[in-house]
């Protein structure tokens, strides 16, 4: 499927605590760069018609007041882990501007998660009020929101299958530390990688700093992006200054244009 004209903005690019971390004086959570300051990774994506919100976190409206979001064409879930769709309840602005439903995408496990975290929405007789929200579930075929096209890859965080997704020749993976071969086959191609790298000791369930440069290599993706970083992995301008040509950190605000 061919993409129009898009952009990417980063609303956030930290991991399930954000940066700084509540209670913590390190180095990273004490800088005073604003690259250092990192909201619960999520990225917009819009075209001239339509935008989409990858993952709703808990900092979903302080995203959307930050980078004035006035319409929501649909918000794709790649999991259901609270840090990626904590924010739900506060699409209820939306609903009640577009006068219609939130769209939400995603796997049957992640919409499940979805019901878990805002039970009263699904009631047979809600509270006036609750989110009004229209579930769409997604497996591994393409699918469209407006004019953008879906390329779901699934990965694995651990044992969770997670959805990544390529849009055009941009692709964006959070949540990962293991990308079976088939998988990989969907991201050849891309332009533009964005790849989860947690910190630089070992995990087990995302990608380290050199796991996430190792598969951008072979992957052959001119331009990669890391995001969910945690403040383990050091500040911005020390760890970005170590990286191959071709690879930078990524921070809440930066924008992409395809």
């Amino acid at each position: 499927m061919t993409a129009p004209s898009f952009s990417v903005t980063f609303l956030g690019t930290g991991t399930s605590g954000g940066v700084p971390l509540v209670g913590c004086i390190c180095e990273v959570c004490s800088s005073e760069d604003e690259k250092d300051k990192r909201l619960r990774s999520s990225i917009l994506v819009q075209s001239s018609t339509t935008t989409v919100v990858i993952d709703a976190t808990p900092d979903f409206r302080q995203q959307m007041l930050t980078y004035g979001v006035k319409k929501l064409d649909g918000i794709v879930i790649t999991h259901p882990h609270k840090d990626h769709l904590g924010g739900i309840d506060d699409t209820r602005p939306f609903q009640y501007f577009q006068q219609g439903p939130t769209n939400i995408f995603g796997s049957a496990m992640s919409l499940e998660g979805v019901k878990r975290e805002i039970p009263y929405a699904f009631e047979p007789n809600p509270y006036p009020g609750v989110p009004h929200v229209r579930l769409n579930e997604i497996d591994e075929a393409p699918f469209m929101i407006g004019d953008l096209p879906f390329l779901p890859i699934m990965v694995w965080h651990h044992r969770m299958p997670v959805m990544g997704f390529r849009i055009g020749d941009f692709t964006y993976i959070t949540d990962a530390n293991r990308i079976e071969e088939e998988e990989k086959q969907k991201i050849r191609g891309s332009r533009t990688l964005v790849l989860n790298a947690l910190r630089k000791q070992k995990h087990i369930s995302h990608f380290t700093l050199d796991e996430a440069v190792a598969l951008s290599r072979e992957l052959e993706v001119p331009h990669a992006y890391f995001t969910h970083i945690s403040h383990q992995l050091g500040t911005h301008a020390e760890t970005e200054s170590d990286l191959p040509p071709g690879m930078k950190l990524a921070f809440d605000g930066l924008h992409l244009e395809f």
